[in-house]
């Protein structure tokens, strides 16, 4: 497996993490969804993140799971692995253990108690430390979940700082300035170059962000396909295509980014397309109405409509 490293670009889907009805990991699904990422082109995967229900698994469920993702890549795309944590003890622990089954790299969100620019630029030197040097990092910038609060100028001290953190997971939404002034650093030469996807769920800025720098998405979405083709075009300089299809699949996008259900929306498309078997989430969990599934069903209607205009 290929180690991240600061030019990784083009997708990295977040994936979900499939369910029986009864709760218990499925690991059959989770082949069937490896395949169907990988038929849609993505660049890499990332497991164990906030939409993958990491926090719901126990530590040897998370590895059972890497495990399995990893050996069904077989080396095709680069992994990432989530590996937040309150304490840096476990964090090790699940990182040593995935790199060692062949992961890329890992994914490291800050935890909510810290405050002050200081706290976060320490904290990150020592996630640094903790992992080694041979371990390549990604930051993760996702104030939403976390309730801290990146500002550029500590982003910019943390990337220069630490050789491992060599991508920038930016999910501050929608956070453009942001992005603009931290590439704006590295062509200018203030800053060491690292790869910077970004976040925001399901790609809803996804057009505008590539325009203003990022180096494309590490995000989730049913239709993978839709990021993998807005990317394609948008770097092969046919930026009206890179926005025709995006708007085609914006209205269903936006429906699976609502608080409380988007991960519901989002399993319930997976496995209406066969991806999963079920879109069982762990509990505590959200269930769709009978009136989201209407909603649901007009929205793929209108996106096939749509599709097949552009053409």
């Amino acid at each position: 497996m290929a180690i991240l490293n600061e030019r990784a670009n083009g997708v990295y889907i977040i994936a979900v993490t499939p369910f029986a009805e009864d709760g218990a990991l499925d690991l059959t699904s989770t082949d069937r969804m490896v395949d169907a990422y990988l038929e849609s082109g993505v660049t890499g995967i990332t497991i164990l993140g906030i939409m993958g229900e990491a926090t719901k698994l126990t530590a040897e469920e998370s590895r059972t799971f890497a495990r399995r993702v990893i050996n069904r890549v077989r080396s095709r795309v680069p992994v990432v692995v989530g590996a937040s944590s309150p304490g840096f003890a476990p964090m090790r622990e699940l990182t040593v253990s995935v790199m060692e089954m062949g992961a890329a790299g890992v994914m490291v969100a800050p935890p909510s108690s810290l405050r002050t620019d200081d706290q976060i630029y320490h904290y990150f030197e020592m996630v640094g430390e903790t992992l080694g040097s041979s371990v390549p990092f990604v930051l993760q910038d996702h104030p939403v979940s976390t309730g801290v609060q990146m500002a550029t100028p500590v982003i910019l001290r943390i990337i220069n700082a630490v050789p491992s953190c060599v991508m920038l997971k930016h999910e501050d939404c929608p956070g453009l300035a942001k992005l603009s002034a931290i590439r704006a650093s590295s062509l200018r030469g203030d800053t060491r170059r690292v790869s910077i996807l970004t976040g925001n769920g399901g790609g809803l800025f996804l057009t505008e962000e590539l325009t203003r720098g990022a180096d494309g998405a590490m995000t989730g979405f049913a239709y993978p396909e839709m990021m993998v083709d807005v990317c394609a075009a948008h770097a092969s300089g046919n930026v009206a295509r890179a926005h025709d299809l995006f708007d085609a699949y914006l209205p269903l996008a936006r429906y699976e980014q609502q608080p409380g259900i988007g991960l519901a929306v989002r399993k319930h498309l997976m496995a209406k397309r066969g991806m999963i078997a079920s879109a069982t989430i762990r509990k505590p969990g959200p269930k769709l109405s009978v009136e989201d599934t209407a909603d649901i069903e007009l929205l793929i209607e209108r996106q096939t409509r749509r599709l097949s205009e552009i053409g």
